[in-house]
Protein backbone atom coordinates (compact mmCIF):
# COMPACT_ATOMS: atom_id res chain seq x y z
CA UNK A 1 0.00 0.00 0.00
CA UNK A 2 1.29 3.47 -0.91
CA UNK A 3 2.29 5.46 2.15
CA UNK A 4 0.28 8.66 2.36
CA UNK A 5 1.62 11.89 3.81
CA UNK A 6 0.03 15.15 4.91
CA UNK A 7 3.15 17.24 4.31
CA UNK A 8 2.45 18.36 0.75
CA UNK A 9 -1.25 18.77 1.46
CA UNK A 10 -0.41 20.93 4.49
CA UNK A 11 1.54 23.40 2.37
CA UNK A 12 -1.14 23.42 -0.32
CA UNK A 13 -3.86 24.14 2.25
CA UNK A 14 -1.64 26.79 3.84
CA UNK A 15 -1.40 28.57 0.49
CA UNK A 16 -5.17 28.34 0.12
CA UNK A 17 -5.62 30.04 3.51
CA UNK A 18 -2.86 32.65 3.26
CA UNK A 19 -3.74 33.97 -0.21
CA UNK A 20 -7.21 35.39 0.62
CA UNK A 21 -5.93 36.53 4.02
CA UNK A 22 -3.13 38.45 2.33
CA UNK A 23 -5.52 39.99 -0.18
CA UNK A 24 -7.77 41.03 2.70
CA UNK A 25 -4.86 42.71 4.48
CA UNK A 26 -3.66 44.39 1.27
CA UNK A 27 -6.85 45.72 -0.37
CA UNK A 28 -4.87 47.69 -2.95
CA UNK A 29 -3.69 44.42 -4.49
CA UNK A 30 -6.56 43.89 -6.92
CA UNK A 31 -5.85 40.37 -8.11
CA UNK A 32 -8.26 37.42 -8.03
CA UNK A 33 -7.14 34.90 -5.42
CA UNK A 34 -7.10 32.16 -8.07
CA UNK A 35 -4.20 33.89 -9.84
CA UNK A 36 -2.11 34.05 -6.68
CA UNK A 37 -2.98 30.47 -5.73
CA UNK A 38 -1.79 29.14 -9.09
CA UNK A 39 1.29 31.37 -8.97
CA UNK A 40 2.13 30.10 -5.48
CA UNK A 41 1.78 26.54 -6.78
CA UNK A 42 4.27 27.30 -9.56
CA UNK A 43 6.75 28.89 -7.15
CA UNK A 44 6.53 26.17 -4.50
CA UNK A 45 6.35 23.29 -6.96
CA UNK A 46 8.92 21.40 -9.01
CA UNK A 47 9.25 24.24 -11.55
CA UNK A 48 10.95 26.63 -9.08
CA UNK A 49 11.60 25.85 -5.41
CA UNK A 50 10.62 22.18 -5.36
CA UNK A 51 9.14 22.36 -1.87
CA UNK A 52 5.79 20.82 -2.78
CA UNK A 53 4.77 18.08 -5.18
CA UNK A 54 1.38 16.81 -6.27
CA UNK A 55 1.44 13.47 -4.45
CA UNK A 56 -1.60 11.19 -4.17
CA UNK A 57 -3.59 13.16 -1.53
CA UNK A 58 -2.96 16.49 -3.29
CA UNK A 59 -3.72 15.05 -6.74
CA UNK A 60 -6.99 13.44 -5.62
CA UNK A 61 -8.25 16.55 -3.83
CA UNK A 62 -7.20 18.69 -6.80
CA UNK A 63 -9.15 16.44 -9.15
CA UNK A 64 -12.17 16.66 -6.87
CA UNK A 65 -11.70 20.44 -6.78
CA UNK A 66 -12.00 20.71 -10.56
CA UNK A 67 -15.08 18.49 -10.44
CA UNK A 68 -16.66 20.62 -7.72
CA UNK A 69 -15.79 23.87 -9.53
CA UNK A 70 -17.64 22.71 -12.64
CA UNK A 71 -20.47 21.47 -10.42
CA UNK A 72 -20.83 24.94 -8.88
CA UNK A 73 -20.63 26.45 -12.38
CA UNK A 74 -23.58 24.30 -13.42
CA UNK A 75 -25.38 25.45 -10.28
CA UNK A 76 -25.17 29.02 -11.62
CA UNK A 77 -27.42 28.08 -14.54
CA UNK A 78 -30.79 29.66 -13.82
CA UNK A 79 -33.66 28.76 -16.20
CA UNK A 80 -35.30 32.08 -15.32
CA UNK A 81 -32.45 33.86 -17.12
CA UNK A 82 -32.80 31.81 -20.29
CA UNK A 83 -35.27 34.02 -22.12
CA UNK A 84 -35.74 33.09 -25.75
CA UNK A 85 -34.41 36.38 -27.15
CA UNK A 86 -31.28 36.24 -24.98
CA UNK A 87 -30.69 32.58 -25.83
CA UNK A 88 -30.97 33.33 -29.56
CA UNK A 89 -28.47 36.16 -29.24
CA UNK A 90 -26.15 33.98 -27.15
CA UNK A 91 -26.41 31.16 -29.69
CA UNK A 92 -25.57 33.54 -32.52
CA UNK A 93 -22.66 34.88 -30.48
CA UNK A 94 -21.32 31.38 -29.93
CA UNK A 95 -21.59 30.65 -33.65
CA UNK A 96 -19.61 33.85 -34.34
CA UNK A 97 -17.02 32.64 -31.81
CA UNK A 98 -16.57 29.37 -33.70
CA UNK A 99 -16.33 31.21 -37.04
CA UNK A 100 -13.72 33.63 -35.66
CA UNK A 101 -11.73 30.90 -33.89
CA UNK A 102 -11.44 28.66 -36.95
CA UNK A 103 -9.07 30.81 -39.08
CA UNK A 104 -7.09 31.84 -35.98
CA UNK A 105 -6.46 28.25 -34.97
CA UNK A 106 -5.61 27.21 -38.53
CA UNK A 107 -2.96 29.93 -38.65
CA UNK A 108 -1.51 28.79 -35.32
CA UNK A 109 -1.56 25.20 -36.57
CA UNK A 110 0.25 26.16 -39.78
CA UNK A 111 2.86 27.94 -37.65
CA UNK A 112 3.42 24.74 -35.69
CA UNK A 113 2.27 26.31 -32.42
CA UNK A 114 -0.58 23.89 -31.76
CA UNK A 115 -1.16 20.23 -32.50
CA UNK A 116 -4.92 20.15 -33.21
CA UNK A 117 -6.84 23.23 -34.46
CA UNK A 118 -10.29 21.74 -33.79
CA UNK A 119 -9.48 21.18 -30.12
CA UNK A 120 -8.20 24.75 -29.81
CA UNK A 121 -11.42 26.09 -31.34
CA UNK A 122 -13.39 24.37 -28.58
CA UNK A 123 -10.96 25.50 -25.86
CA UNK A 124 -11.17 29.14 -26.93
CA UNK A 125 -14.98 29.09 -27.14
CA UNK A 126 -15.77 28.72 -23.42
CA UNK A 127 -16.45 31.30 -20.72
CA UNK A 128 -15.91 30.61 -17.02
CA UNK A 129 -19.47 31.15 -15.80
CA UNK A 130 -18.42 30.16 -12.28
CA UNK A 131 -15.92 33.03 -12.25
CA UNK A 132 -17.95 35.57 -14.24
CA UNK A 133 -21.20 35.42 -12.25
CA UNK A 134 -19.54 36.43 -8.94
CA UNK A 135 -17.91 39.38 -10.74
CA UNK A 136 -21.27 40.47 -12.13
CA UNK A 137 -22.86 40.01 -8.71
CA UNK A 138 -20.16 42.09 -7.01
CA UNK A 139 -20.70 44.84 -9.59
CA UNK A 140 -24.43 44.87 -8.83
CA UNK A 141 -25.24 43.94 -12.45
CA UNK A 142 -27.04 40.60 -12.09
CA UNK A 143 -30.52 41.91 -12.85
CA UNK A 144 -29.42 44.48 -15.46
CA UNK A 145 -29.52 43.87 -19.23
CA UNK A 146 -25.72 43.59 -19.20
CA UNK A 147 -25.70 41.02 -16.43
CA UNK A 148 -28.47 38.97 -17.99
CA UNK A 149 -26.83 39.04 -21.42
CA UNK A 150 -23.42 37.94 -20.11
CA UNK A 151 -24.87 35.23 -17.86
CA UNK A 152 -26.90 33.69 -20.69
CA UNK A 153 -23.99 33.97 -23.15
CA UNK A 154 -21.65 32.35 -20.62
CA UNK A 155 -24.16 29.59 -19.95
CA UNK A 156 -24.57 28.79 -23.64
CA UNK A 157 -20.79 28.87 -24.18
CA UNK A 158 -20.00 26.62 -21.20
CA UNK A 159 -22.71 24.06 -21.94
CA UNK A 160 -21.90 23.86 -25.65
CA UNK A 161 -18.13 23.72 -25.13
CA UNK A 162 -18.38 20.91 -22.58
CA UNK A 163 -20.70 18.94 -24.87
CA UNK A 164 -18.40 19.45 -27.87
CA UNK A 165 -15.36 18.39 -25.86
CA UNK A 166 -17.13 15.21 -24.72
CA UNK A 167 -18.41 14.29 -28.17
CA UNK A 168 -15.47 15.26 -30.37
CA UNK A 169 -12.50 14.48 -28.14
CA UNK A 170 -13.58 11.71 -25.82
CA UNK A 171 -11.27 8.80 -25.13
CA UNK A 172 -13.81 6.06 -25.94
CA UNK A 173 -15.37 5.08 -29.27
CA UNK A 174 -16.05 7.17 -32.35
CA UNK A 175 -17.71 10.57 -32.55
CA UNK A 176 -20.97 8.96 -33.72
CA UNK A 177 -21.00 6.47 -30.86
CA UNK A 178 -20.23 9.21 -28.33
CA UNK A 179 -23.07 11.31 -29.76
CA UNK A 180 -25.48 8.39 -29.31
CA UNK A 181 -24.19 7.86 -25.78
CA UNK A 182 -24.62 11.56 -25.04
CA UNK A 183 -28.26 11.46 -26.17
CA UNK A 184 -28.87 8.36 -24.07
CA UNK A 185 -27.16 10.02 -21.13
CA UNK A 186 -29.44 13.04 -21.55
CA UNK A 187 -32.56 10.86 -21.55
CA UNK A 188 -31.39 9.05 -18.40
CA UNK A 189 -30.67 12.36 -16.65
CA UNK A 190 -34.06 13.80 -17.65
CA UNK A 191 -35.86 10.72 -16.34
CA UNK A 192 -33.90 10.75 -13.11
CA UNK A 193 -34.60 14.47 -12.61
CA UNK A 194 -38.34 13.88 -12.97
CA UNK A 195 -38.24 11.00 -10.48
CA UNK A 196 -36.25 12.98 -7.91
CA UNK A 197 -38.45 16.07 -8.32
CA UNK A 198 -41.58 13.98 -7.86
CA UNK A 199 -40.18 12.24 -4.78
CA UNK A 200 -39.17 15.60 -3.34
CA UNK A 201 -42.81 16.69 -3.22
CA UNK A 202 -43.82 13.88 -0.85
CA UNK A 203 -44.88 15.57 2.41
CA UNK A 204 -43.25 13.00 4.68
CA UNK A 205 -39.94 13.18 2.82
CA UNK A 206 -40.05 16.97 2.90
CA UNK A 207 -40.50 16.92 6.69
CA UNK A 208 -37.53 14.58 7.09
CA UNK A 209 -35.34 16.75 4.85
CA UNK A 210 -36.21 19.86 6.83
CA UNK A 211 -35.51 18.08 10.11
CA UNK A 212 -32.11 16.81 8.97
CA UNK A 213 -30.85 19.67 6.79
CA UNK A 214 -29.23 21.63 9.64
CA UNK A 215 -28.37 18.72 11.91
CA UNK A 216 -25.09 16.82 11.88
CA UNK A 217 -26.61 14.78 9.04
CA UNK A 218 -26.51 17.85 6.70
CA UNK A 219 -28.73 15.73 4.50
CA UNK A 220 -29.13 18.18 1.62
CA UNK A 221 -25.37 18.53 1.26
CA UNK A 222 -24.91 14.75 1.39
CA UNK A 223 -27.58 14.24 -1.26
CA UNK A 224 -25.99 16.95 -3.43
CA UNK A 225 -22.64 15.15 -3.21
CA UNK A 226 -24.36 11.85 -4.11
CA UNK A 227 -25.89 13.54 -7.16
CA UNK A 228 -22.51 14.98 -8.19
CA UNK A 229 -20.66 11.67 -7.85
CA UNK A 230 -23.49 9.68 -9.46
CA UNK A 231 -23.75 11.83 -12.60
CA UNK A 232 -19.98 12.11 -12.93
CA UNK A 233 -19.58 8.33 -12.59
CA UNK A 234 -22.45 7.81 -15.03
CA UNK A 235 -20.78 10.09 -17.58
CA UNK A 236 -17.57 8.08 -17.25
CA UNK A 237 -19.54 4.85 -17.65
CA UNK A 238 -21.06 6.23 -20.86
CA UNK A 239 -17.57 7.02 -22.15
CA UNK A 240 -18.11 10.78 -21.83
CA UNK A 241 -15.88 13.31 -20.10
CA UNK A 242 -16.41 13.46 -16.34
CA UNK A 243 -16.50 17.27 -16.44
CA UNK A 244 -19.78 16.92 -18.38
CA UNK A 245 -21.27 14.88 -15.52
CA UNK A 246 -20.09 17.41 -12.93
CA UNK A 247 -21.56 20.36 -14.85
CA UNK A 248 -24.83 18.54 -15.54
CA UNK A 249 -25.11 17.63 -11.85
CA UNK A 250 -24.95 21.34 -11.02
CA UNK A 251 -27.61 22.17 -13.61
CA UNK A 252 -29.92 19.41 -12.32
CA UNK A 253 -29.45 20.53 -8.74
CA UNK A 254 -30.14 24.12 -9.78
CA UNK A 255 -33.47 23.03 -11.32
CA UNK A 256 -34.43 20.97 -8.26
CA UNK A 257 -33.37 23.60 -5.76
CA UNK A 258 -35.34 26.36 -7.45
CA UNK A 259 -38.43 24.14 -7.34
CA UNK A 260 -38.21 23.60 -3.59
CA UNK A 261 -36.46 26.75 -2.37
CA UNK A 262 -36.82 25.69 1.26
CA UNK A 263 -33.32 26.27 2.52
CA UNK A 264 -31.58 29.65 1.97
CA UNK A 265 -28.30 28.32 3.43
CA UNK A 266 -28.04 25.38 1.06
CA UNK A 267 -25.89 27.08 -1.57
CA UNK A 268 -23.65 28.89 0.92
CA UNK A 269 -22.92 25.49 2.45
CA UNK A 270 -21.95 24.08 -0.94
CA UNK A 271 -19.76 27.14 -1.54
CA UNK A 272 -18.12 26.53 1.84
CA UNK A 273 -17.34 22.93 0.93
CA UNK A 274 -16.01 23.85 -2.50
CA UNK A 275 -14.18 27.12 -1.89
CA UNK A 276 -13.17 26.22 1.66
CA UNK A 277 -11.18 23.12 0.70
CA UNK A 278 -11.46 21.49 -2.71
CA UNK A 279 -11.25 24.37 -5.18
CA UNK A 280 -8.18 26.09 -3.65
CA UNK A 281 -6.37 22.73 -3.75
CA UNK A 282 -7.27 22.44 -7.44
CA UNK A 283 -5.86 25.88 -8.24
CA UNK A 284 -2.63 25.31 -6.31
CA UNK A 285 -2.27 21.87 -7.93
CA UNK A 286 -2.69 23.50 -11.34
CA UNK A 287 0.37 25.60 -10.53
CA UNK A 288 2.29 22.58 -9.26
CA UNK A 289 1.66 20.69 -12.52
CA UNK A 290 2.30 23.61 -14.87
CA UNK A 291 5.17 22.84 -17.24
CA UNK A 292 6.86 26.20 -16.71
CA UNK A 293 10.41 24.97 -17.56
CA UNK A 294 9.20 23.69 -20.92
CA UNK A 295 7.40 26.96 -21.57
CA UNK A 296 10.43 29.08 -20.68
CA UNK A 297 12.88 26.87 -22.56
CA UNK A 298 11.24 27.61 -25.91
CA UNK A 299 10.88 31.26 -26.90
CA UNK A 300 8.25 30.42 -29.48
CA UNK A 301 6.26 28.54 -26.82
CA UNK A 302 6.40 31.55 -24.52
CA UNK A 303 5.30 33.82 -27.36
CA UNK A 304 2.15 31.72 -27.72
CA UNK A 305 0.77 33.09 -24.46
CA UNK A 306 0.12 36.73 -25.53
CA UNK A 307 -1.04 35.55 -28.95
CA UNK A 308 -3.49 33.07 -27.40
CA UNK A 309 -4.65 35.75 -24.95
CA UNK A 310 -5.45 38.12 -27.81
CA UNK A 311 -7.13 35.26 -29.69
CA UNK A 312 -9.28 34.46 -26.65
CA UNK A 313 -10.28 38.10 -26.29
CA UNK A 314 -11.13 38.36 -29.99
CA UNK A 315 -13.16 35.17 -30.40
CA UNK A 316 -15.15 35.62 -27.18
CA UNK A 317 -15.11 39.41 -26.95
CA UNK A 318 -16.21 40.39 -30.45
CA UNK A 319 -19.60 38.56 -30.20
CA UNK A 320 -20.48 40.86 -27.28
CA UNK A 321 -20.94 43.61 -29.86
CA UNK A 322 -24.33 41.97 -30.47
CA UNK A 323 -25.39 43.64 -27.20
CA UNK A 324 -24.64 47.22 -28.36
CA UNK A 325 -28.25 48.11 -29.20
CA UNK A 326 -29.54 47.02 -25.79
CA UNK A 327 -26.74 48.09 -23.41
CA UNK A 328 -24.51 50.52 -25.32
CA UNK A 329 -20.97 50.32 -26.63
CA UNK A 330 -19.01 50.75 -23.37
CA UNK A 331 -21.01 48.09 -21.53
CA UNK A 332 -20.76 45.77 -24.55
CA UNK A 333 -16.98 46.07 -24.48
CA UNK A 334 -17.07 45.29 -20.74
CA UNK A 335 -19.26 42.28 -21.53
CA UNK A 336 -16.70 41.16 -24.11
CA UNK A 337 -13.93 41.15 -21.51
CA UNK A 338 -16.12 39.15 -19.13
CA UNK A 339 -17.03 36.64 -21.84
CA UNK A 340 -13.32 36.17 -22.61
CA UNK A 341 -12.57 35.19 -19.00
CA UNK A 342 -11.84 31.48 -18.93
CA UNK A 343 -9.76 29.07 -16.87
CA UNK A 344 -11.46 25.92 -15.44
CA UNK A 345 -12.53 24.68 -18.85
CA UNK A 346 -9.10 25.47 -20.31
CA UNK A 347 -7.48 23.37 -17.58
CA UNK A 348 -9.94 20.48 -18.05
CA UNK A 349 -9.76 20.55 -21.84
CA UNK A 350 -5.95 20.78 -21.77
CA UNK A 351 -5.83 17.69 -19.57
CA UNK A 352 -8.07 15.87 -22.05
CA UNK A 353 -5.93 17.04 -24.97
CA UNK A 354 -2.73 15.79 -23.35
CA UNK A 355 -4.40 12.48 -22.42
CA UNK A 356 -5.56 11.77 -25.99
CA UNK A 357 -2.30 12.96 -27.57
CA UNK A 358 -3.74 16.06 -29.26
CA UNK A 359 -1.87 18.54 -27.09
CA UNK A 360 1.72 18.64 -25.86
CA UNK A 361 2.48 19.50 -22.21
CA UNK A 362 4.13 22.74 -23.35
CA UNK A 363 1.06 23.77 -25.38
CA UNK A 364 -1.14 22.89 -22.40
CA UNK A 365 1.06 25.08 -20.18
CA UNK A 366 0.73 27.96 -22.64
CA UNK A 367 -3.07 27.60 -22.69
CA UNK A 368 -3.36 27.40 -18.91
CA UNK A 369 -1.11 30.45 -18.54
CA UNK A 370 -3.38 32.23 -21.00
CA UNK A 371 -6.38 31.33 -18.84
CA UNK A 372 -4.62 32.61 -15.73
CA UNK A 373 -3.90 35.94 -17.40
CA UNK A 374 -7.49 36.21 -18.63
CA UNK A 375 -8.72 35.86 -15.05
CA UNK A 376 -6.14 38.36 -13.81
CA UNK A 377 -6.76 41.03 -16.47
CA UNK A 378 -10.16 40.83 -18.13
CA UNK A 379 -12.54 41.17 -15.13
CA UNK A 380 -10.47 44.12 -13.85
CA UNK A 381 -10.78 45.89 -17.20
CA UNK A 382 -14.51 45.12 -17.29
CA UNK A 383 -14.95 46.56 -13.78
CA UNK A 384 -13.18 49.77 -14.83
CA UNK A 385 -15.36 50.13 -17.91
CA UNK A 386 -18.52 49.57 -15.88
CA UNK A 387 -17.47 52.21 -13.34
CA UNK A 388 -16.85 54.69 -16.17
CA UNK A 389 -20.20 53.82 -17.76
CA UNK A 390 -22.01 54.34 -14.44
CA UNK A 391 -20.20 57.63 -13.80
CA UNK A 392 -21.06 58.98 -17.27
CA UNK A 393 -24.75 58.08 -17.27
CA UNK A 394 -27.37 60.75 -16.49
CA UNK A 395 -28.69 60.86 -12.89
CA UNK A 396 -31.62 58.58 -12.21
CA UNK A 397 -30.72 55.96 -14.80
CA UNK A 398 -29.70 52.47 -13.55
Amino acid sequence: MTELSYENLLLVCLVGALVPLTLGLLPRVRLPSVVLEITAGVLLGPAVLGWVRADAPVAVLGWLGLTFLLFLAGLEVDPAHLKSSLVRTAGLGYLITLLLATPVTLILFAAGWIEDPALLVVILSATAIGLVVPVIRDAGQVSTPLGQSVIVASTVADVTSIVLLSVLFGTHGSTASRTALLLTYGVVIAGMTVVVATAGRLPRLQRVLVALQDSTAQIRIRLAVVLLVALTALAARFGLETILGAFVAGVVLSLLDRRTGEHPQFRPKLDALGFGLLIPVFYVTTGLNLDLPGLLADSSALLRVPVLLLALLAVRGVPALLFVRSIGMRRSIAAGFLQATSLPFIVAASQVGVAVGLLSPVSAAALITTGILSVAIFPTVAFALLREARASQPPGQG
